[in-house]
C-alpha cells in the first residue's frame, strides 16, 4: 500500500494588481479550500480582492482589483 506525504504551504504570493508589487500571505487552511477576501495592499494601500485555491498538491493565490 503507497502512502502520500502532504507536506503543509505556509505563505503563497500574489501580485498587486496597483503597484506590480508581489505580496506574500499566510495560508489559513481552516478557511477551507477556496477563499475569497478583500486585503489592502501593504505597498500601495490599495484594495485586492484575494482568492486562494488549496488542493492536494499545490496552493495558489491570486489578486483581483476590488
Amino acid at each position: 500500500m503507497r502512502q502520500f506525504q502532504f507536506t503543509m504551504i505556509d505563505e503563497a504570493s500574489y501580485i498587486c494588481d496597483a503597484c506590480g508589487e508581489e505580496i506574500v500571505i499566510p495560508i489559513d487552511y481552516s478557511a477551507g479550500e477556496e477563499q475569497e477576501y478583500v486585503e489592502d495592499c501593504p505597498v500601495c494601500c490599495r484594495p485586492n480582492i484575494i482568492r486562494v485555491f488549496i488542493d492536494e498538491d499545490d496552493v495558489r493565490a491570486w489578486a483581483e482589483p476590488e
